[in-house]
C-alpha cells in the first residue's frame, strides 16, 4: 500500500478545516482590500503584506493540487519553472530588494521594525513544507497570524512591542504537538514521505525531483542524470560498503545493533538510485529505514546566515523553559520508536564554492544575556535527548561524494572519490597501528608548520597507567566515517599549548581565511582570521559561528589522517578547499575544538582490535566534570575538525618522558619504518608536478 502523507495529519487537518477555510477566504478579501487602499503612511506595510498574501494563496492553491498525478501531468520544464518561483524572493538575483533581506527591510521600515518584518516574511517560507506535506493545520495557524498582523497594522498606530508579540506568538506557545510530529518525522519508520519517492518512483523520469518540496537547481538535476546512468553493480557495491561500515562502527565500539530495528537516513537529492540500493541492503540486514530529510543546494546561503539569530526577537528564560518542556513532551510521546533507532547514516555532497558571508549590521544578534540563555538551552536539550537516545547505544556513518558544482571534471572526480571510499580499510589500519605503537611511548607531541604556516603546538598526551594493556589512540578504518583512515586521541588539556594556523578552513559551510587559534592549557585563549577588514569583525565572525554559544572551547581531539591518496586527489584537482571535513580529516593531521570523539560514551570500554588494548583516552578535564556537581559544564556539544595540510607541516614529533624524539612526519612525509607505502601517492604526485614544470 502506497504511503499517503495526508493520512498522517488527517485528525489535525480535520479539526483545523473550519479555521483553514475561513482564514483563506479572509486573506483573499484582505488582498483585495490592500489593492484598493492608498494610505501614504502605511503603504509600505501594505506592499509587504500584499506580497506575503499572494505567496500564501499561491501555496494554498498548490497544496490542493499536489499529488502523484499532478507531477505526471506536467512536463519537466514546467515543474522546474514552478520550483524556481517557490524560492523567488530569496534567490540571489532577487534578494537585494526582497523583504526577507534584513538590509532591505531595515532600509524601508527602520531598524527594529525592519528586523521584525524581515523575520515575519522569512517565517512564511514554511508554507512550502506545509503544502508539500499537506499540513493544513499549520497553514491555518499561520493564516490566522497573518490576519492578526494585518488587522493590527490597519487599525493601530504601530508599536514595536505589540507587533513583536503578535508576530512571534506561535514560537512563544508551548506546542508539544509540534515537537511530537517533528520527532515522529525523524524516528518513525512508518513515516515514508521521502522513502516513497525513492522506492516507488520511476527514477529515470527526473520529474520525481520536484516532489521533495526542496529547491532544485541544475546541480541536483545533473547529479540525478549522472547517478541514473551509473553502473548498477557499482551502486550496489557502494551500498554494501556503506552498510558494512555502519555495522563495523557498532563492532568497534562494543555496541549491540541487534537490539535496534531502525536507522535514520539523510542524503542529497539526486542520489536516489544509490539510496534505493542502500535501503535494500539495510532492510536485508533487518533494519527499517526512515529518510528524515533530504538536502539540496541552498538557494541563498546569505539569507540563511542573515536569519541565524532571529530568536533574538523573543528568547528569554521563560521561552527557554517552555521549549525544553515542549521538546521533552515530544520525546516522551515518541520514546518507543526512538528507543528502536540505531543511529544515522548520512550522505553528504561537496563541491560548492566556499562561502564567506557578509556580516550585516541589520541582522539580528543575541544580547549577552540571551547568549547565556541559549548556551544553557543548547546544553540541556542535548542532555535531555541523550536520555531518550543514549550515545552509548547508537552509532552513525557518514560518506561524501562530489556534486556537479565541483566543475567540469565532476564525473572524473566522482570516480576518484568512489575509489577512495572503497579503499582497503585493513591495510590502512595495520600501518596506522605502527604509528600508534610509537605515539603510545610519548609524553607529548610537537607540531610545527613550515614556510608561511605559523603552527607551533605542543599536544599533551594522557598518562598510560598500564602501557601493556592500554593505548591512547583509536585506530580508525572505514567504519563510522568513510573513507579510511586515521588515528585519534583526546589530548590532556593541561600542558596543551601553542598556535594552530591554517591558510583556509571550510567549517560548517563557512570559509575561514588565515584561521589562527592560540591554545592555553587546552582551551582557546585567542583567535583571528582575515575574512574581513577589521580585527573586530573577524573575531566576531569566529565567535558567532565557530565558538557560539560558548566564549571558548577546549581541544577535543588530536588526529593524524593517513589517506594520502585522498590528499593527492584533492591537490591534483584543486578541490582541497571544498572537501568536506569527512574526507579532509583523513588526508592530514587535524585538531578538533569542542568535545572529544567519545562524547557521552566515555564509560563504554573500547578496545583496539589488533592489540586488544583498551583505549583509555576517552575523557579530558572538561568531560570528566560529568562526575562532579558541575556536570552541566562537561560538554560543549560542538566538534569542529581543523585540518593542517601535509604541505604546511615541517614536522610532527613524539617526545617521550626522557626527552627521546620519535619523528612521525618530517617535511610532509611519514617517517616511521613500515608505513612507507603511505608516502607513495605523495612522492608520485611530486614527481608529476616536477615533470610538468620541466616540460
Amino acid at each position: 500500500m502506497l504511503f499517503d502523507v495526508k493520512n498522517v495529519y488527517k485528525k489535525e487537518n480535520l479539526e483545523a478545516s473550519e479555521t483553514y477555510n475561513k482564514s483563506t477566504i479572509e486573506i483573499k478579501e484582505i488582498l483585495k482590500e490592500i489593492n484598493e487602499t492608498n494610505d501614504e503612511e502605511k503603504n509600505k506595510y501594505y506592499d509587504l503584506l500584499k506580497k506575503t498574501a499572494e505567496f500564501i494563496l499561491k501555496m494554498i492553491k498548490y497544496e490542493t493540487q499536489i499529488n502523484n498525478e499532478y507531477f505526471l501531468s506536467k512536463n519537466f520544464e514546467d515543474l522546474k519553472k514552478e520550483n524556481l518561483e517557490l524560492f523567488h524572493d530569496i534567490l540571489p538575483e532577487n534578494y537585494e530588494s526582497s523583504y526577507v533581506n534584513p538590509t532591505y527591510c531595515v532600509k524601508v521600515f527602520g531598524e527594529k521594525i525592519g528586523q521584525l518584518m524581515s523575520y515575519f516574511c522569512y517565517t512564511f517560507r514554511y508554507y512550502i513544507d506545509f503544502a508539500f506535506k499537506h499540513k493544513i493545520f499549520k497553514i491555518a495557524e499561520y493564516n490566522e497570524l497573518f490576519i492578526d498582523v494585518y488587522k493590527y497594522i490597519k487599525n493601530n498606530s504601530i508599536k514595536y512591542e505589540t507587533l513583536n508579540e503578535i508576530i512571534t506568538r506561535l514560537v512563544r506557545r508551548l506546542r508539544i504537538r509540534d515537537n511530537t510530529f517533528r520527532l515522529m518525522e525523524v524516528f518513525d519508520p512508518q513515516y515514508r514521505f521521502y522513502n516513497e519517492i525513492v522506492m516507488s518512483d520511476d527514477l529515470t523520469d527526473l520529474r520525481y525531483l520536484f516532489k521533495t518540496g526542496k529547491y532544485i537547481s541544475e546541480n541536483e538535476i545533473k547529479l540525478a542524470a549522472f547517478i541514473s546512468k551509473y553502473p548498477q553493480e557499482k551502486l550496489r557495491m557502494l551500498a554494501k560498503a556503506v552498510v558494512k561500515a555502519y555495522f563495523r562502527g557498532f563492532e568497534r565500539d562494543g555496541k549491540d545493533i541487534t537490539k535496534k530495528s531502525a536507522v535514520e537516513l539523510i542524503y542529497p537529492v539526486g542520489m536516489e538510485d544509490l539510496i534505493r540500493e542502500v535501503i535494500n541492503e539495510l532492510e536485508s540486514n533487518n533494519l527499517q529505514v526512515i529518510i528524515s530529510n533530504v538536502k539540496t543546494k541552498d538557494p541563498n546561503r546569505q539569507s540563511e546566515f542573515d536569519h541565524k539569530f532571529d530568536r533574538a526577537l523573543y528568547l528569554n528564560n521563560k521561552i527557554k523553559e517552555q521549549d525544553l518542556k515542549s521538546y521533552t513532551g515530544g520525546l516522551e510521546n515518541n520514546k518507543v520508536i526512538i528507543k528502536e533507532q540505531s543511529g544515522v547514516i548520512q550522505f553528504i555532497s561537496f563541491g560548492e564554492e566556499p562561502f564567506s558571508p557578509i556580516n550585516k549590521e541589520e541582522s539580528l544578534k543575541l544580547s549577552e544575556e540571551q547568549t547565556k540563555i541559549f548556551q544553557a538551552f543548547y546544553s540541556e536539550i542535548n542532555q535531555i535527548h541523550s536520555q531518550y537516545q543514549p550515545r552509548a547505544e547508537t552509532s552513525f556513518s557518514i560518506i561524501s561524494f562530489p556534486s556537479p558544482d565541483i566543475g567540469d571534471n565532476f564525473e572524473e572526480i566522482f570516480d576518484k572519490i568512489v575509489e577512495i571510499n572503497m579503499l582497503d580499510s585493513d591495510k590502512y589500519e595495520k600501518m596506522q597501528q605502527i604509528m600508534i605503537d610509537a605515539l603510545d611511548q610519548a609524553d607529548h607531541v610537537l607540531i610545527k608548520g613550515k614556510a608561511e604556516n605559523k603552527t607551533d603546538l605542543r599536544i599533551q598526551l594522557q598518562k598510560l597507567a598500564n602501557p601493556e594493556k592500554e593505548t591512547n589512540f583509536a585506530n580508525s578504518g572505514a567504519n563510522v566515517n568513510i573513507p579510511a583512515g586515521e588515528i585519534f586521541t583526546s589530548p590532556q588539556l593541561k600542558g596543551t599549548n601553542g598556535v594552530l594556523h591554517v591558510d583556509k578552513s571550510y567549517l560548517s559551510s563557512l570559509l575561514y581565511e588565515n584561521l589562527t587559534i592560540t591554545f592555553k592549557e587546552g582551551y582557546i585563549a585567542d583567535y583571528s582570521c582575515s575574512n574581513f577588514d577589521t580585527e573586530e569583525e573577524n573575531k566576531k565572525y569566529i565567535e558567532q559561528n565557530l565558538l557560539f554559544p560558548h566564549k571558548t572551547l577546549p581541544i577535543g581531539e588530536f588526529a593524524i589522517g593517513t589517506n594520502t591518496l585522498a590528499y593527492v586527489v584533492s591537490r591534483e584537482y584543486n578541490i582541497l578547499p571544498v572537501l568536506p571535513v569527512l574526507i579532509s580529516e583523513k588526508t592530514a593531521p587535524h585538531f578538533a575544538i569542542g568535545d572529544t570523539c567519545f562524547q557521552m560514551r566515555e564509560d563504554v570500554k573500547v578496545y583496539n582490535r589488533f592489540t586488544k588494548k583498551e583505549i583509555v583516552a576517552c575523557d579530558n578535564e572538561k568531560s570528566i566534570l560529568r562526575k562532579t556537581d558541575r556536570k552541566d559544564e562537561a560538554y560543549t556539544f560542538k566538534h569542529n575538525d581543523i585540518v593542517l595540510p601535509f604541505q604546511d607541516i615541517d614536522f610532527i614529533t613524539a617526545v617521550t618522558s626522557d626527552g627521546t624524539k620519535i619523528n612521525i612526519i618530517q617535511n610532509g612525509k611519514f617517517s616511521l619504518k613500515g608505513i612507507e607505502e603511505l608516502n607513495i601517492p605523495l612522492i608520485e604526485y611530486e614527481k608529476k608536478i616536477a615533470s610538468s614544470q620541466v616540460k
